[in-house]
């Protein structure tokens, strides 16, 4: 009797452990998937308007933010490759962007993070310029989080402003739909599969025990999805023919 129940729970802790490698995998690599439905419709219409490039530039800043939140305050080793595997995806819809406006381009007129013109900030022509500035703001994050590491106070706002930033991912798709009336050339199954993506790793914060701050940005982003997808079907007007 005592061997069958032992048997038991070895299966039940090798189900569970499972479980938690699945729930891991789909943290680590999930965040990206989203992306996949976005890449394939820039690269089909050959346009890059319905979506904002400033939403790299946030997942850029929150996930090099995390990075450091980790080395000073070792949470889930998870959370940190989602954090590299997150940069490497916003460098490939950069890049993917880059391609398509020279290549759009009606002018010889270029922008480079060089001529420091706050006019054209994150609307540059060139990949390199995007890299030369995470580089920068990467070596800026580096030297401050070392010269007060020993601070809590430090390492958690660190962490807040990470998660803060996250949380605010949709904001500037929120805004282009809101500019250009419309939510075309904006993948929903993009954002659809932010809404899946947020309420799963906010029911995963929860059940880790992860820092407040990450389920707290989970749930505001969940809120900004849900608007965007009240945008498409206020924008459609195919779908608020079928509404009624």
């Amino acid at each position: 009797m005592d061997r069958e129940m032992d048997i038991q729970e070895e299966d039940v802790e090798a189900s569970w452990g499972l479980l938690s490698w699945l729930a891991s995998s789909v943290m680590v690599f999930g965040g990206a998937v989203p992306y996949v439905p976005q890449y394939q419709e820039i690269q089909r219409s050959g346009n890059t308007e319905g979506f904002s490039t400033r939403v790299c530039l946030v997942l850029l800043i929150a996930n090099i933010l995390r990075i450091f939140f980790w080395i000073g305050k070792q949470f889930e080793l998870t959370l940190l490759l989602q954090s590299l595997v997150m940069i490497l995806t916003m460098f490939a819809m950069l890049y993917l962007c880059c391609a398509i406006q020279g290549s759009n381009r009606v002018t010889t007129k270029q922008h480079h993070i060089a001529d420091l013109d706050l006019r054209y900030f994150w609307s540059w022509t060139s990949f390199e310029d995007y890299l030369i500035f995470c580089f920068g703001f990467t070596l800026l994050c580096a030297f401050i989080t070392f010269l007060f590491l020993d601070s809590v106070l430090f390492v958690e706002t660190l962490g807040s402003l990470a998660v803060l930033f996250e949380a605010m991912l949709g904001v500037p798709q929120l805004l282009q739909n809101f500019q250009n009336r419309s939510t075309r050339g904006m993948s929903v199954k993009m954002v659809l599969l932010w809404t899946a993506g947020d309420i799963f790793k906010t029911m995963y914060f929860v059940l880790n025990d992860s820092p407040s701050q990450f389920w707290v940005c989970g749930s505001l982003q969940i809120v900004i999805d849900v608007a965007i997808l009240l945008q498409v079907l206020y924008y459609n007007q195919d779908v608020r023919v079928k509404l009624g």
